[in-house]
């Protein structure tokens, strides 16, 4: 599995820890273990203009996921088969696509919200990689389907990470805690293995925000929209955008 984080944000994040989330969740969704994904990282200057480009959305958001591959996992309760096809995958890896996260503005979600920014920069990355994978809450199932899986996942991530949590509770590399630090990167650059310009956004907010959406170039932007009941807020994405 290729992931490629690039943290232009000026913000201090767990880079190490964030590329071992993001492993765990494709290994449970059985994604081909060649599969790319790239999660860049920037400061709210360049999500507000990305926000603004792709989403036609004022203001900075948490976060956006541009699809590349339509690369699908199998759905829950599918039959032995497909997961069976699933567990043994075709040959030919994909290029799953972006995820871009905003630091500042998951550390002023995480300070509202009063949990770590760490927790909430790991829910809006697992919302937007399943997004990249296909799933949407536009309606009520989806919406279930959707969080039911994200909360699984968090969840099983929390419990393989515990033996990694000191005694304080802190975990070995942590990021800041307020996630605010100034910098960034010039516009529109996106982190290897996917680029931002070619593609197509999607995004949202996770904690009951709404986000509209679009397609760019035949493709879908998911910007932060709803991520998940009483968890973190973020962003969605263009395909049906959340």
């Amino acid at each position: 599995m290729s992931i490629e984080i690039a943290n232009e944000s000026g913000a201090e994040v767990d880079e190490v820890a964030l590329a071992a989330l993001a492993r765990h969740v494709l290994d449970e969704m059985r994604i081909h273990p060649l599969a790319e994904l790239s999660v860049l990282l920037v400061d709210e200057g360049v999500m507000t203009e990305l926000h603004v480009r792709w989403m036609g959305e004022s203001g900075p958001t948490d976060v956006l996921a541009f699809p590349m591959d339509e690369l699908r996992p199998p759905q829950p309760g599918g039959t032995r088969a497909e997961h069976a096809a699933a567990a043994d995958p075709p040959g030919v890896p994909g290029l799953l696509g972006d995820v871009v996260i905003c630091p500042q503005v998951a550390g002023e979600q995480a300070r509202n919200a009063e949990h770590d920014v760490r927790d909430e920069i790991s829910l809006l990355c697992t919302h937007a990689i399943l997004h990249l994978l296909g799933y949407d809450h536009a309606d009520p199932d989806e919406h279930a389907t959707m969080f039911g899986l994200q909360d699984r996942l968090l969840a099983s991530w929390r419990a393989e990470r515990e033996p990694d949590i000191g005694q304080d509770g802190d975990s070995p590399a942590s990021s800041s805690p307020n996630g605010a630090a100034s910098g960034g990167s010039s516009p529109g650059r996106s982190a290897e293995g996917g680029s931002v310009d070619g593609g197509s956004a999607e995004g949202g907010s996770v904690d009951g925000g709404s986000a509209g959406s679009g397609s760019v170039d035949g493709g879908g932007v998911h910007h932060g929209g709803e991520h998940g009941g009483g968890e973190p807020g973020g962003q969605d994405r263009p395909e049906g955008h959340g």
